[in-house]
């Protein structure tokens, strides 16, 4: 990792609230998901917010909309956060999302097909249009035609809304894990920088 999580000792009383609004929420949602090391700090992605907190508060805010506001089945969601995680490599996305689409009902191999890159049979007609939505999009390219038209007519108009604020704000969450190398909890770790 390239930046040390922030003890909460070390934060300010504004930044402090927010980690601990962030601890609390997420450890009540993804209990099986590692957020805090051994001092408490935040890790993930949340270190790299709270370490740059101009940006990074504001993209919590926008994470914690597209969750409070979801109205997409679960695993149609996670099938997408799992497709952008893959598509990025964002190693963390997937250790955490893994976890909460096993939590949902999605199957280990499609968790497993889905965390390589791929497209895996069984999916239901939204799971299988959010995959091929996300994989349209972080690839760079306009959605066809076809492939909205299709979402819509599954997902609703609203539905493809969301579906692409989703898509959207893990591509973010992607890039912050990437961009400062965030590792998976329990792995082996090179020495952090101040």
């Amino acid at each position: 990792m390239r930046i040390r999580p922030i003890p909460p000792d070390e934060l300010d009383p504004r930044l402090r609230e927010v980690h601990d609004g962030i601890a609390g929420l997420v450890t009540e949602e993804q209990g099986r998901v590692v957020i805090l090391d051994d001092d408490g700090a935040l890790v993930g992605p949340f270190a790299a917010m709270l370490r740059f907190p101009t940006f990074g508060v504001p993209a919590l805010f926008l994470q914690r909309a597209v969750a409070a506001e979801a109205r997409l089945d679960p695993i149609v969601r996670e099938v997408a956060i799992l497709t952008v995680g893959a598509a990025y490599g964002a190693r963390y996305m997937l250790y955490a999302h893994e976890r909460t689409a096993d939590e949902v009902g999605l199957a280990a191999a499609q968790v497993a097909t889905l965390a390589a890159g791929g497209r895996p049979s069984g999916l239901s007609d939204e799971q299988a249009v959010a995959h091929d939505v996300a994989m349209a999009l972080t690839s760079g390219r306009i959605l066809p035609d076809s492939t909205y038209d299709r979402a819509t007519q599954l997902l609703g108009h609203d539905g493809v809304g969301e579906l692409v604020f989703l898509i959207g704000s893990y591509c973010l969450i992607a890039m912050v894990l990437n961009c400062f190398d965030v590792p998976v909890p329990g792995r082996a770790q090179p020495t952090a920088q101040p």
